[in-house]
């Protein structure tokens, strides 16, 4: 499958944390959590049907697939490592740090991602170490 575009992965992600507890997601809600129109929100529903990502009846709740919640969960675990990152270890005011870790949640690797998340269970793991000292 092609690369889906900043805004698909954004509705995806949307969908994945709005339906955690099991249900699925409304697209009134989609659209208020992403600032869209609904129209706007139902037309992306149909691009994302039609990639096999989402399940979408009419005026039913919208379900991930297994690939959409695979892609949805990438997405989502990248956007919380950074923000975690720039909240916790560089101190950027919880705010700015949510908005930047939703523009860089598309572009950055999932190496760079791992090695901040590295760095961050290091960090952890020295507090502990020199406390118990």
């Amino acid at each position: 499958m092609e690369k889906l575009t900043f805004t698909m992965e954004n509705y995806l992600e949307a969908i994945y944390e709005l339906s955690e507890n099991g249900a699925g997601a409304r697209l009134s809600d989609i659209a208020r959590r992403l600032g869209v129109t609904k129209a706007s929100a139902n037309s992306a529903m149909a691009t994302l049907a039609q990639k096999g990502l989402i399940v979408n009846e009419k005026y039913r709740e919208i379900f991930l697939t297994q690939e959409g919640r695979e892609k949805a969960a990438a997405t989502s675990g990248k956007h919380h490592t950074i923000r975690r990152f720039f909240v916790d270890v560089l101190r950027i005011d919880p705010v700015v740090a949510d908005e930047d870790a939703c523009a860089i949640e598309h572009v950055i690797s999932a190496e760079s991602v791992a090695a901040m998340q590295a760095f961050m269970h290091r960090q952890a793991a020295g507090e502990t170490g020199e406390r118990e000292r």
